[in-house]
């Protein structure tokens, strides 16, 4: 298996940057990728590598961030190549650095408001993607109930029960629970265009403190599911959902379905991270199902 500074010199050959590193360093933080600050003699990139990536793990990436700048709503960093074989991957960005100010929660509550009002024609995304390392499935849907049900609760449901992590009392309020889902969300929602993945530490700040979002997992969907993850694990500021209500008012019954969004994500966690997630899945699903 060649080194983490082989790969790195090959992804700027690839990019057609020949000049050559004159400092790299590991970046910490995520759980997923190696990830490294480079500095060629040409520009400073940030690079992401994984031995023996997800198929099209990285492509999917290049594609969320693609599609994030096409609707011109919020910035991303700019994507300059991607290279995915059998037994490693890179994805190469664009390096970006800055420090908050006292306006970019602010400018980042707006963003994502005009974000969600980038709407699309059906629910869901052209291709399947990735949330984390869990794959993501998507296809395009007329109803987001259908949507919700089929590409999101299900596809985690029965990723957990291949865990063991899907007990019968579990199993049983769940489908209970998909069997009701017109009675918690709206029929009438537009498919606004979502991150999909907005938590704390998918956002950062750039030059002069604007505000930019990083390792999507876009798709169109209600645009109440990604405000409900903003606040599942906090992270998020006051000042953020006031910005975003003043664009983008959320329903009077959005805190009726809350947690029932926030329901898929535990389950994702529950996946990727165990039962220490169960109890918290079990107490939605008390809430929306075990008074019945």
């Amino acid at each position: 298996m060649m080194s983490a500074e082989t790969i790195l010199r090959e992804s700027l050959q690839h990019i057609g940057d020949s000049t050559p590193i004159q400092q790299y360093r590991r970046i910490y933080g995520g759980d997923i990728n190696d990830s490294f600050s480079v500095l060629s003699g040409k520009q400073h990139y940030f690079i992401k590598i994984r031995r023996f990536p997800p198929p099209r793990f990285f492509e999917c990436e290049k594609t969320g961030l693609e599609t994030l700048r096409s609707a011109g709503a919020i910035r991303v960093p700019r994507v300059y190549g991607v290279k995915e074989t059998n037994d490693y991957g890179f994805l190469i960005l664009e390096w970006i650095e800055g420090k908050e100010t006292k306006k970019t929660v602010e400018q980042l509550g707006h963003a994502i408001a005009r974000l969600h009002q980038c709407y699309g024609s059906s629910f869901g995304f052209a291709e399947d993607n990735y949330i984390g390392l869990l794959p993501q499935k998507n296809g395009w849907y007329k109803n987001w109930v259908d949507y919700f049900r089929e590409c999101r609760l299900l596809p985690q449901i029965e990723l957990a029960e291949q865990k063991g992590r899907m007990p019968l009392q579990r199993r049983n309020k769940l489908e209970k629970l998909l069997s009701s889902l017109e009675r918690w969300l709206p029929k009438d929602c537009s498919p606004s265009l979502l991150h999909g993945d907005l938590w704390g530490g998918n956002w950062i700040a750039g030059a002069n403190g604007v505000p930019y979002l990083i390792d999507p997992a876009v798709f169109y969907g209600h645009y109440e599911f990604e405000i409900a993850f903003t606040e599942l694990f906090g992270g998020f500021p006051s000042r953020f959902y006031e910005a975003y209500n003043e664009l983008m008012p959320l329903s009077s019954d959005y805190h009726e379905r809350k947690q029932l969004y926030q329901l898929f994500y535990l389950l994702v966690h529950l996946n990727l991270f165990g039962e220490s997630y169960g109890g918290a899945v079990d107490c939605i699903l008390q809430w929306y199902v075990g008074r019945n």
